[in-house]
């Protein structure tokens, strides 16, 4: 009999008779299974209990196949903590009120409220607002990174749940992303090496591709947690007595108590205490009240499946790593998050020189239709001429109030970033005014060799290390499904003992059954009995089961294999993935550089251009047409320019977020993320203040609708006057 092997059972051929092709009885191959079980009994290998203890070895053949790869950097410090309060631990220490462990944990509201730093950044109904200070209120405000923080704590609870035997609920990790605004995230998508997405099979699919069906895999482990059980029963019975031997009232009062709990190599222990009072009406009875008592204590211990501390306790070596990814995940989340305020910081900077672009625009329009109409007045400019400057004052007006719209909304964004409760209406009347601008000061990165920047990437991304420890808790489910292929061999023994005691039964009839029994005292003498070794019962066996076939075991052996060999090569690509990110991500850097600079020649030259064009048309050597035109033309260089700079700025938040830098360069403190409190303000480098702080101009309704009616009403043109090639339309912006 294979009790596990290569061995092939569709080639065994039967006789006749039922018999194996090779002759041999079916009775004499069960014998011969006894044997071979008595034989693994005696002749067990004493280093099984060792290896079984031992933790998973580099060594081992099974886990070997990596390519060699940087190691990354362990998310520091480890175990972080919302409050002082671990939850791995549990809420009532062993010593001190026993009833503690039956109350239920409380945990405080969640705060609604927003910092005090929000609130004094908020002056005569305008905020003010830094990039470093966006990021310190998002740090302390941002419902992203407060959900984020529950499951610092969730993931401890999984601990506590691992150290009493129980089966894991898992723990969080992953990105929380319900902040509106920016478009950035930790893995971006399109070109490189590839990589899949969440997978169509169903329960059996897992993200990247991946199956995950056979976490936890393996015998479960006994209950570490004792637990002391009773059950108390009174019994009071009236029967018919059909014969001299039945029937009667009977009194029948019971108090059993057991005592159960596990222990690390896989041993249990159950204690068992009976007790019983019985009293009759019925003669045949030798005593009545009636006492026993008996007890049995009854050791249990796995020889082969659920046998050895490791095995037993690798739930809890599992939530231990699940911890670290959950903290590895938190730290993902604030430098997703920290480039996302960036992001949206950035474009309400783009739309606040947006709409001052469109200021100057509108304000240079209006200039030229009012000179063009005074001339009109005294009769040295074309009718025509004054419709063309009054349509483009028209057309910057509309752009202007499409510009405020932008603003409108961009501050929004911002407030429900960097803020949690958005109800105070001064909060959201209230305008904000970006004072940091992107200056183009090189940094190290831009220039630093690009291996260099990848190396960093592989000991800082929180990705590879979410990776490497799901690789280990994925051996660890390895060497699980590898002992349940194993047969269940049990040793067990057990010594316990029972007493007698009573009154004698009075309505025994010496004249009936001859002599009637003696009492032989009350509870005290049957409890003494119990113990004193009077009426022992020891004993020592072995439960054995041995699979035929143990498919089911074999399947969820080879199938966690298998989806540890998925995680290798998901490794392997995410090492790939970052590679081509951090190259990406520099050269994308330097094309932004490159054009600001090309957006800043382009704004002087336009602006020079308007200049020339202005001077030529107050001689007379232009016209109309060729100012508006170089207006357009300054104001495409302007939005250019604006747009340049922003992706500029964002191409250098996205190269922090790529490194996983982010913290370190802009000294956040993870611990004190945690907590919800920041202390300093974050530093930003390659950071200016902006010269013109302005509060924007922003009408309402009302003040639109007095605008759009202010635009003069164009003059008639005769349809005999000639046009002139200065009445060119100018394109619409």
């Amino acid at each position: 009999m294979h009790l596990y092997g290569n061995h092939d059972y569709r080639n065994m051929k039967m006789d006749r008779d039922g018999t194996p092709g090779n002759g041999v009885s079916i009775a004499s191959r069960l014998r011969a299974a006894g044997v071979i079980s008595l034989a693994l009994l005696t002749a067990m290998p004493a280093q099984l209990f060792a290896q079984q203890a031992a933790a998973p070895q580099a060594g081992d053949p099974v886990f070997q196949g990596l390519p060699t790869a940087p190691v990354p950097t362990p998310t520091e410090p480890l175990n972080l903590r919302t409050s002082q309060r671990d939850f791995s631990k549990p809420y009532a220490p062993l010593l001190g009120n026993p009833l503690n462990v039956y109350k239920p944990t409380k945990i405080g509201n969640a705060s609604f409220m927003n910092s005090v730093r929000l609130n004094d950044l908020v002056k005569d109904g305008k905020i003010y607002l830094s990039l470093s200070d966006a990021i310190a209120l998002a740090l302390e405000n941002n419902y992203d990174i407060a959900i984020a923080r529950y499951d610092l704590d969730i993931a401890d609870t999984d601990i506590l749940r691992a150290k009493s035997g129980s089966l894991l609920l898992g723990a969080p990790s992953g990105l929380v992303t319900g902040t509106l605004g920016g478009s950035s995230s930790t893995l971006t998508t399109g070109g490189g090496p590839g990589g899949t997405s969440v997978g169509s099979g169903g329960a059996g699919s897992g993200t990247n591709g991946l199956s995950l069906t056979t976490n936890g895999a393996g015998p479960l482990p006994p209950n570490f947690d004792p637990v002391l059980g009773g059950a108390l029963q009174f019994d009071h019975q009236s029967a018919p007595s059909p014969n001299f031997f039945t029937g009667g009232t009977s009194q029948t009062n019971t108090y059993n108590f057991n005592y159960n709990q596990g222990f690390a190599p896989g041993t249990t222990v159950q204690f068992t205490f009976d007790n019983t009072y019985a009293t009759t009406t019925n003669a045949i009875a030798n005593y009545s009240p009636q006492y026993n008592s008996s007890f049995q204590l009854k050791v249990t211990q796995p020889l082969l499946q659920g046998a050895g501390i490791w095995v037993n306790k690798r739930f809890i070596y599992q939530a231990i790593n699940d911890r670290r990814i959950t903290d590895s995940s938190f730290r993902q989340q604030l430098l997703y998050t920290v480039n996302q305020i960036e992001n949206i910081y950035w474009s309400l900077v783009s739309s606040y020189e947006d709409l001052q672009a469109k200021e100057r625009a509108l304000e240079q329009s209006t200039k030229v239709a009012a000179d063009d109409r005074k001339q009109l007045e005294i009769g040295t400019m074309a009718p025509l001429d004054v419709v063309t400057a009054d349509s483009s004052v028209a057309a910057d007006k509309q752009a202007l109030v499409a510009s405020q719209s932008n603003l409108n909304y961009q501050q929004l964004i911002i407030k429900q970033a960097i803020a949690r409760n958005l109800n105070d209406p001064a909060l959201v009347a209230a305008s904000v005014i970006p004072t940091d601008r992107i200056s183009l000061e090189e940094l190290p990165e831009e220039k630093q060799p690009v291996e260099e920047l990848v190396q960093t990437a592989f000991k800082q991304r929180p990705e590879l290390e979410q990776a490497v420890l799901t690789l280990k808790n994925d051996q660890i489910s390895i060497r699980g499904a590898k002992n349940a292929l194993l047969p269940t061999v049990n040793l067990y023994g057990y010594i316990g003992g029972s007493g007698l005691a009573g009154t004698a039964n009075p309505k025994c009839d010496p004249a009936i059954f001859g002599t009637c029994p003696v009492s032989t005292g009350g509870y005290g003498t049957a409890l003494e009995n119990t113990f004193n070794n009077t009426s022992p019962d020891k004993g020592l066996g072995f439960n054995i089961q041995i699979p035929i076939r143990n498919r089911a075991a074999q399947s969820e052996q080879a199938r966690s294999l298998m989806e540890y060999r998925q995680a290798q090569l998901r490794l392997e690509q995410l090492y790939t993935q970052i590679r081509m990110q951090i190259i990406n991500a520099q050269f994308a850097l330097t094309n932004d550089r490159a054009a600001v600079l090309a957006a800043e020649a382009s704004q002087k030259f336009n602006a020079q251009s308007l200049d020339a064009e202005q001077k030529k048309l107050h001689l007379g050597a232009s016209t109309t047409a060729l100012v508006l035109q170089q207006s357009r033309n300054l104001a495409t260089a302007e939005n250019s320019l604006t747009s340049a700079r922003a992706a500029y700025a964002q191409a250098r938040a996205s190269l922090y977020q790529l490194l996983a830098t982010t913290l370190q360069h802009y000294g956040i403190s993870l611990g004190d993320v945690a907590t919800g409190t920041v202390g300093a303000a974050p530093v930003i480098p390659g950071i200016e203040k902006a010269k013109d702080t302005k509060p924007p101009t922003v009408p309402n309704q009302e003040q639109q609708k007095q605008q759009e009616q202010s635009v003069p009403a164009a003059p008639t043109v005769p349809p005999t006057t000639s046009t002139s090639p200065s009445t060119t339309t100018p394109p619409q912006q």
